[in-house]
């Protein structure tokens, strides 16, 4: 007699025979990425395809998040996340189905869009997997919330989705899981309990000095030269305020100043960003960058104090305990050792710990490889892997295979940690 398919295999039985329509799936949102609270297309695909399946529906949650319930018989709730939106990036990986589109940012704009940071390989994972569910309710029981979501870029997402009232129109989850695409190895997952992506804040300075003809530059104050010394003492914030044993990024993005060479502005325009995963480090680096632009602006004489505004935030992103060695344990039960590895946290920032944190339960986020497994091991081996293409790069592009099918696996697994009867 044969033993009964686990349920993970009954889930996934399917999953070939998935994978022609879900390639095509996911290269038509590379081809047509959208920008941040402007998902409506993203959207509107993904909740047809959840109508399809038979779940319970509902669009425009925080403007353009789309929230899909399957209820299978008593059981607890998971929810799955995906982020839906693409940066303003010109694409630059020549592919056959690379991105030509364009858009008007918030500030009035156009510009290129491209899915540069990979949420187009997350919306196919979370399409595919629900297609999963929906088709194998035999094997699981509870009810699978699945969301895709909004604006993750800009920090906007999440929290226009909680405003929304997210947590009293739907049924609260025991736990809380997402995962992002990176350029490690494709059909490899990674992943670790406690902090696994850092807090973020971006912050715009404005320098204002006294503009003046540049070959007069005595009876000016110049924001160029004020702009200058601050980016490069704004250096020292990590290299000499922060301990070893601690952690800081402090990146200056964005420099901008005048618009003739014989010309000196009123105004410098600098905008920065922090990442941080320590509440007391990032006190402390918020406080110095403060220090810092006041102390320069005054010892360049300058007329006025500089104004310093936060652009958006992003929360630590913290994996339970528990949760994380549950999922884990999945994992190593499903995947080959090799392809199953612990990681520390990594810099870039998410949004997807305000669920969580909202709601008091649980989350886990993890990572899952999308580079060519040949290409990675060889960088590895030559001591380049920093030269391969990462997220935000315009050159980033998840390899298909194995990546698009690990992903829909790795979703799988892990909600039925919970949901398997």
């Amino acid at each position: 007699m044969n033993a009964p398919a686990s349920p993970s295999a009954s889930v996934l039985k399917n999953l070939d025979r998935l994978m022609p329509e879900l390639e095509a799936f996911y290269k038509d949102l590379h081809a047509h990425p959208e920008l941040s609270m402007q998902e409506t297309r993203t959207a509107a695909l993904a909740a047809d395809r959840l109508r399809k399946a038979g779940y319970e529906v509902t669009t425009g949650v925080g403007k353009t998040g789309v929230v899909g319930l399957l209820r299978n018989g008593e059981g607890p709730t998971v929810m799955l996340r995906a982020d839906m939106d693409a940066l303003p990036i010109q694409e630059a990986t020549g592919l056959p189905y690379a991105s030509k589109a364009t858009a008007t940012d918030a500030e009035g704009k156009l510009v290129p869009v491209g899915h540069m940071c990979g949420h187009d390989m997350h919306v196919a994972w979370l399409a595919g997997a629900a297609a999963l569910f929906a088709q194998a309710r035999g094997a699981w029981k509870g009810c699978l919330m699945v969301v895709f979501q909004p604006g993750e870029e800009t920090a906007q997402g999440a929290r226009a989705m909680l405003d929304d009232k997210l947590l009293t129109r739907f049924p609260q989850p025991v736990v809380v899981l997402a995962q992002h695409v990176m350029p490690g190895a494709a059909g490899a997952v990674a992943g670790s309990a406690g902090p696994i992506t850092s807090a973020a804040d971006s912050l715009q300075i404005r320098l204002f000095g006294r503009g003046a003809h540049g070959s007069m530059p005595q009876a000016a104050i110049d924001p160029v030269v004020m702009a200058a010394a601050t980016v490069l003492r704004l250096q020292t914030v990590v290299a000499r305020e922060v301990a070893a044993t601690e952690a800081a990024v402090v990146t200056v993005g964005v420099l901008q100043a005048g618009t003739k060479e014989n010309v000196i502005p009123d105004e410098a325009l600098i905008k920065l960003n922090v990442r941080t995963f320590d509440a007391g480090v990032r006190k402390r680096v918020l406080a110095a960058i403060e220090r810092i632009v006041n102390a320069e602006a005054e010892a360049s004489g300058a007329p006025r104090k500089p104004e310093i505004t936060p652009l958006d935030r992003y929360p630590l992103n913290l994996n339970d305990e528990a949760a994380s060695k549950r999922i884990a344990q999945a994992f190593r039960a499903h995947f080959p050792p090799a392809r199953v590895h612990h990681t520390g946290p990594a810099p870039a920032s998410e949004d997807f710990g305000c669920f969580g944190t909202a709601w008091q339960v649980p989350s886990v986020f993890w990572f899952v490889g999308g580079t060519d497994a040949e290409t990675y091991a060889k960088a590895k081996a030559a001591g380049t892997l920093n030269e391969l293409p990462v997220n935000h790069s315009p050159q980033f592009a998840p390899v298909i295979h194995p990546t698009l099918e690990t992903g829909v696996e790795t979703l799988v697994v892990a909600a039925l940690a919970w949901l398997a009867p």
